[in-house]
């Protein structure tokens, strides 16, 4: 059946087409490959073929379908549906800027909790939701007033008072206006990364932070981020293999809302099943029965146990508070911890992270009872010396974490080098393989490359007032020696994200060049690592909302408006919060443990990162106390440790392992196992104070 639908033509949405709200839309009806578009210069009228049923197209549910690579989820998990609704309206708007502070305030608070917690998109589109139904059921609708108007005899354009009403309030909530309010507040929340910097040397180095320095550092290193990100859309956006995997429960959760009715749908049904529930069952592990949080069953059938047992069995097996344990065999019954997060990655990436933790508990035991570089506390000699030494795991996680940069280089060179050149020649040509973004650019205008390039200017100019205005922060050449950086690791630490669904820090490469070229400069390594890695992280970040878009059919310039919107208003919101959680509990903040409410130690671990940096020349050189953190000289090291600590049935037993190991993965391809993504997680454990 073809139905012709009228459209309108605005600046910045390009081809807008709406949809009278009286029709029922059914979920199955999808834009076809073959379907026949006539496009109009006079009237711009599609007239669409649409078929509905149960075919390989549809987003029914009915079928099931193995997803594995980029295309698989594309085809079969993400239909190509758009109702041409209006995306920025003044309701959409004036949601998402409340959002937009509320998740900035969350995920800033977060920094400073004992338990790091990301405030998940699934959250922030549920409050959306009910926030939106809300606007447009109780408030005036214009869609309805017009109606009775014309009804009435009403010809023409209506009266300036109905106008009003459909500016405040246009008709139903629909799922552009819903996403925009999502997509607006992962844009103000992205700041919340760059403040620990300011964080830091507010606690711990006494230096005043201006309000001028915190937000326009903040924005710099946003806007650079999107510009990066802007450039990169051929491999990062609009390829079919960048999935952004962690995004998808956000994307279907947005369409089963607008899609689906709960009585026909069994994933809208069980998804309200389990939000029920779980708002019933969370006031027990959050506030009557805490220690849900965290239940270890070896410790609590070894509670009676003293002395140095007691010791290593905590070492082991606790880890419901900081700094004291591995947590082997812990169990959470608290979803705030557990998070929708791993359910939506990619099985390769989850079995190379368990073969990582599993590596990393190995590892981490093997250094701490073998006292590897030292790492117990020695208080006579603090008391003659007074020299702190690293601990033997953060002097590992470290190596760990620069090895993986490595391999992030490597892997994406060797394995996906071919098919990024492929992919910027074929956008030169207009050639897409990924169905979604074809269908955008026949649609849609695409934001030009000189909005990109002009944020870029932009930020690069108030980086640069920043510099120049504080001169101890950072030298002007190491600025711009920063963004480079940035420039340079972007495309790699995006594209690994965007197929895998998680990516590989590179805060360890900007601090180990910053204590190179900034030597002696905590504060220094910290702006540095801010304009290069943070750069990074951001345009990261925006490259998946940008996808996001894309999913949900929200047209280009908007994603680029509400982007840039989102990222000036965490700004502000971000700054605002850090000034009062640092102001009200900074003797919390210093300790190294803090209490249950307030914790400083991802500040403190941040901060001794930078402070070992600064000192690279006294404790990484060649030859020098953890030089082996940053060469392949650890694996030297390893092994004549283990050939000195394991015993013979040990060795046979960690033989047998592999063996075991090795049959499980024989099917793998060599394309499944993921070097960068092993090597993270075989260091990704170590976290608190990383000092004796």
């Amino acid at each position: 059946m073809s139905t012709p639908v009228g459209k309108v033509l605005t600046p910045i949405e390009g081809r807008v087409v709406s949809v009278p709200s009286d029709e029922k839309i059914d979920e199955k009806i999808h834009l076809d490959k073959d379907a026949t578009e006539i496009l109009k210069d006079d009237d711009l009228v599609i007239v669409t073929d649409t078929k509905s049923g149960n075919d390989d197209d549809s987003d029914s549910g009915a079928d099931d379908a193995i997803i594995v690579t980029g295309a698989d989820a594309a085809k079969h998990l993400l239909p190509v549906r758009d109702d041409l609704e209006p995306a920025l309206t003044f309701r959409s708007l004036f949601l998402a800027t409340i959002l937009s502070a509320f998740q900035a305030v969350m995920n800033q608070i977060y920094y400073f909790k004992p338990t790091a917690i990301t405030i998940q998109g699934t959250f922030i589109v549920i409050i959306a939701y009910f926030l939106g139904k809300a606007w447009a059921a109780f408030l005036p609708r214009g869609d309805r007033y017009e109606a009775r108007w014309r009804e009435r005899g009403g010809q023409g354009k209506v009266p300036r008072w109905i106008s009003i009403i459909s500016f405040i309030n246009s008709g139903p909530w629909n799922l552009k206006e819903h996403a925009i309010c999502t997509i607006t507040a992962t844009s103000a929340s992205n700041g919340s990364i760059a403040i620990i910097v300011f964080a830091a040397q507010d606690l711990f180095y006494d230096l005043p932070v201006k309000a001028s320095t915190v937000v326009l550092s903040t924005l710099s290193i946003g806007l650079f981020g999107y510009g990066i990100s802007g450039i990169m859309r051929p491999i990062a956006v609009w390829h079919v293999d960048a999935v952004y995997w962690s995004t998808l429960p956000t994307v279907k959760t947005l369409q089963g809302m607008h899609w689906q009715e709960v009585k026909d749908s069994k994933p809208i049904r069980f998804f309200w099943y389990a939000f029920a529930g779980m708002f019933a069952y969370e006031w027990f592990p959050a506030y009557i029965f805490p220690f849900l949080n965290s239940v270890s069953i070896p410790c609590l059938a070894a509670m009676h146990a003293t002395g140095s047992k007691a010791a290593v069995l905590t070492n082991l097996f606790g880890g419901s508070i900081n700094n004291e344990g591995l947590g082997l065999f812990t169990l959470s019954f608290d979803w705030q911890y557990i998070t929708s997060f791993q359910i939506s990655l990619p099985l390769t990436l989850q079995a190379n992270a368990a073969a990582g933790f599993f590596v990393c508990f190995l590892a981490m035991i093997g250094i701490y009872y073998t006292d590897a570089w030292g790492g117990f506390l020695n208080t006579d000699a603090l008391a003659i010396y007074g020299n702190p030494s690293i601990t033997g795991t953060f002097a590992y996680a470290m190596f760990m974490a620069n090895a993986a940069i490595g391999a992030l280089i490597t892997h994406c060179i060797l394995f996906w080098g071919g098919d990024i050149k492929r992919a910027y020649k074929s956008a030169r040509k207009g050639n897409y393989s990924d169905r979604h973004h074809e269908y955008m650019t026949k649609h849609y205008k695409e934001a030009p490359w000189w909005w990109y390039i002009v944020l870029l200017v932009i930020s690069f100019v108030l980086g640069l007032a920043i510099v120049i205005k504080e001169k101890d922060i950072l030298p002007v050449w190491a600025y711009i020696v920063s963004l480079l950086l940035g420039i340079a690791f972007s495309p790699f630490s995006i594209i690994l994200y965007s197929r895998y669904g998680n990516g590989i820090a590179t805060n360890n490469l900007s601090k180990m060049l910053a204590g190179l070229m900034l030597p002696g400069r905590p504060v220094g390594n910290m702006y540095f690592n801010a304009w290069s890695h943070n750069v990074i992280q951001n345009s990261l970040n925006l490259c998946n909302d940008l996808k996001m878009g894309e999913y949900l059919k929200i047209p280009p310039r908007v994603m680029f408006l509400t982007q840039v919107y989102g990222t000036i208003l965490g700004a502000f919101v971000n700054y605002a919060v850090m000034i009062s959680i640092v102001g009200g509990n900074r003797d919390l903040l210093v300790n190294n443990n803090g209490n249950a409410s307030w914790s400083g130690a991802t500040i403190q671990g941040y901060n001794t990162n930078a402070t070992s940096w600064a000192m690279a020349k006294y404790l990484y050189k060649s030859g020098a106390r953890y030089s082996n953190a940053t060469s392949w000289a650890m694996a030297k090291y390893l092994y004549k440790s283990g050939a000195r600590y394991l015993s013979v049935w040990q060795l046979a037993l960690v033989l047998s392992l592999s063996t075991v190991l090795l049959y499980i993965i024989r099917g793998f391809s060599l394309s499944d196992f993921n070097f960068p993504q092993f090597i993270q997680y075989a260091g990704y454990i170590c976290s608190g104070p990383t000092m004796n």
